[in-house]
């Protein structure tokens, strides 16, 4: 007798397709920022004594910070916008002060209780766009957030080089570190007030 073969389904069950990360150019870019902020942190606080090592930390800062510039940029022009990326994004920036503000507390460079103020508002803007976008809502950045991602570069950059100059017997990332914290704080509460249009 000839053997039994059962004859296959004519509508097979699809498999469940396996979640895979959606890797592109500016998602790479993304990545690339994050893992730069440990390489940043180790040049700014254990290689002090390595000549020239906080022009390095900066040049390293600075590079991250252009990333987030070009990771935007390569999404939208390329169509590439992604769920991965526009959670991403934010996080790698937040993550990005973060390292530097803490960094730059333990070099007692900064008062702990501004850097916390800036990261509180950080974190708490990217609360507020999580619940939105759990309604399927998108904040958009705003000018005055752009401003104060500007300012906050430019504070930690004078931050990390003491000779940055002086104005009035102040060093000028004393001044610039407290326009950073105004900007920041005023951009934040712009957010709160525009979400409350949604």
């Amino acid at each position: 007798m000839g053997e039994t073969r059962t004859a296959a389904p004519s509508n097979p069950v699809p498999v469940k397709e396996r979640w895979r990360l959606p890797v592109n150019l500016a998602n790479s870019l993304t990545i690339f920022r994050i893992l730069l902020i440990p390489v940043f942190m180790v040049f700014l606080l254990e290689f002090q004594l390595v000549p020239y090592s906080a022009a390095i930390a900066v040049a390293i800062f600075v590079l991250a910070a252009v990333t987030d510039t070009l990771d935007g940029y390569f999404a939208r022009s390329r169509n590439a916008v992604t769920v991965f990326g526009q959670f991403l994004d934010p996080v790698a920036d937040k993550l990005l002060i973060s390292a530097a503000l803490i960094s730059l507390v333990s070099l007692g460079r900064i008062s702990a209780w501004i850097a916390m103020l800036i990261i509180a508002r950080e974190f708490s803007v990217s609360g507020l766009r999580l619940v939105a976008a759990a309604s399927r809502i998108v904040i958009p950045a705003s000018p005055l957030g752009k401003i104060k991602t500007i300012s906050q570069v430019v504070a930690v950059v004078a931050l990390i080089l003491p000779r940055f100059g002086y104005f009035l017997g102040r060093p000028l990332s004393w001044y610039l570190i407290y326009l950073a914290a105004f900007f920041t704080i005023v951009s934040g509460i712009d957010y709160f007030i525009r979400a409350r249009k949604w």
